[in-house]
């Protein structure tokens, strides 16, 4: 079987496009700087991109080779809609992609390429449905119920550690990572290990962006990584083994089982197929999740609203999702010469999709930096993309965050984000790496607890 890591696009450091730019390259923000990232979107530089040059090349710093950035909503929208000339096998998730020789151990970088949203015709489409199952509406009511008994216990936590509470680390990132365990059919006992894992591997974006700060911090961690990613890895591999052997009713059978062109998915699939599936649900529904609360404390018109009406909880996840854009870009590659808005694209060129820019395009969503959830297109976002390679956790993901905030907003009307925050060096997600809330709004206390004595 034909690995993606075998024929990705290797950068070759080109620093500008084979044909004239149409449009001006702007400074003011460096787009392929993960340090960059660490104040959210640059909303004011995208508003600049859109208007001046929506179809603009962006040089790379290094060995890095430049790409197309495209901010406007009907362009990201024509990109996605083009999968036969703008391809994702050869580099979907990673804005450039280093010679082999510098890719960190033997199985990290691969298993980060051969995966679902690195495929293309026909190979996505028959992987895809393959998995389908764990995503229509019958399976999402199936899993609700111990969401909805999850995010209950969080709550209780929370308000035991309360008044004020990093709600990343007790709820946020809990949220999604018992879903997709529960999704997966990770045993209890190995639940542990997994998040302990993703832990390593987030560490390790910002050992990247800031290789001496994280030494100084951990002066062991690229020890400590090496053995958790082979850790990591060495599981994968027996629990893959193992659901071929015995079966069972979870995703993770799915996976071990599947096929591509009548043959078994390779190690190297297997690796990267379940891989994707914590990456993925993780960090969307983590940053999602985070992005709101702060939504709530900047509207309070809106929090009202759903307090007032819960009903309307669905549309204001919506809007939620559209301001906050927790997947910040997806790259497709040019596969043959083309033309978009007037711009010349040669083959083998980059296009990132800023989906953050286009979900505030206000030729597309007036007043865009309004938290409206009234909006008539309030469901038209590109936050899960579009078109073939629209995120199949798109339902899951909703879900989590409904139940979530009719259960927030149930318990805790008031919960107020303080203003301290820490985003994370990362130029793939919007990383909310920690919020501090207040469960009982702004200053707020614990309420008394008052004992009533019963009369005989």
């Amino acid at each position: 079987m034909n690995l993606v890591s075998d024929s990705i696009l290797i950068d070759d450091g080109r620093k500008m496009p084979s044909f004239d730019p149409a449009f001006p390259m702007l400074d003011g923000f460096t787009l392929g700087d993960p340090n960059a990232w660490t104040k959210g979107h640059p909303h004011a530089f995208y508003k600049r991109m859109r208007e001046s040059a929506p179809i603009m090349w962006t040089p790379m710093r290094k060995n890095m080779s430049g790409f197309w950035s495209v901010t406007r909503y009907d362009d990201i929208k024509a990109v996605e809609l083009a999968p036969q000339i703008f391809s994702s096998e050869r580099g979907s998730m990673m804005i450039g992609v280093n010679p082999r020789h510098k890719w960190p151990g033997d199985k990290l970088v691969p298993a980060s390429f051969n995966c679902l949203i690195n495929l293309d015709a026909p190979r996505h489409m028959e992987l895809r449905i393959q998995q389908k199952d764990f995503f229509i509406p019958a399976y999402v009511a199936k899993v609700r119920g111990r969401v909805a008994t999850k995010i209950d216990s969080l709550l209780d936590n929370a308000e035991r550690h309360g008044p004020q509470i990093d709600f990343v680390k007790l709820f946020s990132q809990e949220v999604p990572m018992f879903t997709l365990c529960e999704m997966l059919g990770v045993d209890e006992a190995d639940r542990p290990k997994i998040i302990y894992w993703m832990h390593y591997l987030e560490m390790a974006e910002q050992f990247v962006a800031n290789p001496m700060r994280m030494l100084l911090r951990h002066p062991f961690f690229p020890r400590n990584f090496a053995k958790a990613i082979t850790d990591m890895f060495d599981y994968g591999e027996a629990v893959m083994a193992d659901r071929r052997a015995n079966p069972r009713e979870d995703l993770l059978t799915v996976i071990a089982q599947s096929q591509l062109g009548g043959e078994d998915l390779p190690q190297e699939f297997l690796d990267g197929s379940w891989l994707l599936i914590i990456f993925a649900g993780n960090d969307t529904s983590r940053n999602s999740l985070s992005g709101t609360i702060r939504l709530l404390t900047e509207f309070q018109d809106q929090r009202q609203m759903v307090i007032d009406n819960p009903a309307l909880i669905p549309k204001m996840t919506q809007e939620a999702l559209r301001l906050v854009s927790p997947v910040q870009y997806m790259r497709r590659t040019a596969l043959e010469d083309t033309e978009l808005r007037g711009q010349k694209i040669a083959k083998d060129e980059k296009i990132v999709m800023w989906y953050g820019a286009g979900n505030r395009d206000d030729s597309v969503f007036p007043n865009p930096d309004k938290f409206d959830m009234l909006r008539p297109n309030v469901d038209k976002h590109l936050a899960f993309g579009h078109g073939v390679h629209k995120c199949l956790g798109s339902r899951i993901a909703r879900m989590q965050l409904r139940l979530s905030f009719e259960k927030i907003l149930e318990r805790f009307p008031n919960i107020h984000w303080t203003g301290k925050q820490k985003i994370s060096p990362n130029i793939l997600v919007h990383a909310v790496s920690s919020l501090t809330v207040n469960l009982y709004g702004p200053n707020g206390k614990r309420p008394t607890q008052v004992q009533v004595k019963l009369r005989d």
